[in-house]
């Protein structure tokens, strides 16, 4: 009977690490597996495709196009342009997480050499991946392997369910200090009863339509490189009069879409608090971050301004 029972006790203690075990499978199964997003944009509008690890992600040619839901931290990449007198671009192992492997919002260009005219593909910016992000109206999205990103349109589907009462009858079990609770589940034949579920879901194919006119409403998009802004700002800083400078930085601005921080370096180049107004109301347009445009107020000397701007920005919400 003592090696019954010991043998008893054994099973038990087995059923009970697998059923630990099963648990635990599940719970880690049942976490999200953290991805990655991939931009690439051709600075002089040329369309292409792109191919990740062998598959191509768009079916069209597009010349702004992002790739969601990457699940590994580097890529074989692979620029096939519409044109085939362009050629193609390569780059090995292109980075989806940081260096300390977390996955990332990455963005590349695809931009012509000064000097001698090439293409190639360059690493623009990596940030963070924000839950909810809205891509601008320009860029085409698909998943990774070809699949367009879906939003919009309202669909509602009526399930009826019969269900049969299950009660549960249990008894706690002490196993070498560990109390595990055996349950039974007990179904009612005779008991029977109907439910209707209403499901809404949201399905439907984004349309998006390209656009090389300038970036205006650039909430949420990605601001000027640093390389490019200094050089740009540079060349406005070179123009000798406020004049010119408004319109050098209009010009960059119209081109580009810029953060507070760019927005405000570019206002205190100018000498006249005229400028820094005209500047102000024309960038707001182009601010990825209009919420915090608050910032820009720093740049003035005069409360006056501060308040025409505001109204400014109200009367174009």
């Amino acid at each position: 009977m003592r090696k019954l029972a010991a043998q008893n006790n054994t099973m038990k203690k087995n059923l009970l690490l697998s059923l630990c075990l099963l648990m635990l499978s599940r719970i880690v199964n049942a976490q999200p597996q953290p991805v990655g997003h991939l931009t690439i944009f051709s600075e002089d509008g040329y369309k292409f495709f792109l191919v990740l690890n062998g598959d191509r992600q768009n079916k069209e040619a597009q010349t702004n196009l992002r790739v969601e839901d990457l699940t590994q931290d580097y890529y074989n990449a692979k620029i096939i342009f519409e044109d085939q007198a362009l050629g193609e671009l390569s780059k090995n192992y292109l980075p989806i997480a940081d260096a300390n492997g977390v996955k990332s919002d990455v963005v590349y260009k695809i931009k012509k050499d000064k000097n001698n005219g090439k293409l190639s593909l360059k690493y623009y910016s990596m940030t963070p991946v924000v839950q909810g992000y809205v891509p601008p109206a320009n860029v085409y999205v698909v998943r990774y392997g070809g699949v367009p990103a879906t939003q919009g349109t309202v669909a509602q589907t009526t399930t009826t369910t019969t269900t049969t009462p299950t009660q549960t009858a249990g008894a706690n079990v002490n196993i070498n200090g560990v109390n595990v609770n055996m349950g039974v589940s007990i179904t009612d034949p005779t008991m029977t009863g109907t439910q209707t579920t209403t499901t809404t879901t949201s399905h439907s194919t984004t349309v998006v339509e390209e656009t090389n006119a300038a970036p205006v409403g650039c909430f949420n998009a990605y601001a000027m490189g640093s390389g490019d802004f200094s050089s740009a700002l540079s060349t406005m800083k070179n123009q000798g009069f406020d004049e010119t400078r408004l319109k050098t930085a209009k010009q960059i601005a119209s081109s580009n879409c810029l953060n507070t921080s760019q927005i405000t370096q570019i206002c205190n180049e100018f000498g006249f608090e005229e400028s820094k107004l005209n500047f102000a109301k024309y960038a707001y347009d182009y601010c990825t971050e209009p919420k915090n445009y608050f910032k820009i107020n720093n740049v003035f000397g005069f409360s006056s301004s501060v308040d025409e701007l505001n109204d400014y920005i109200q009367g174009r919400q």
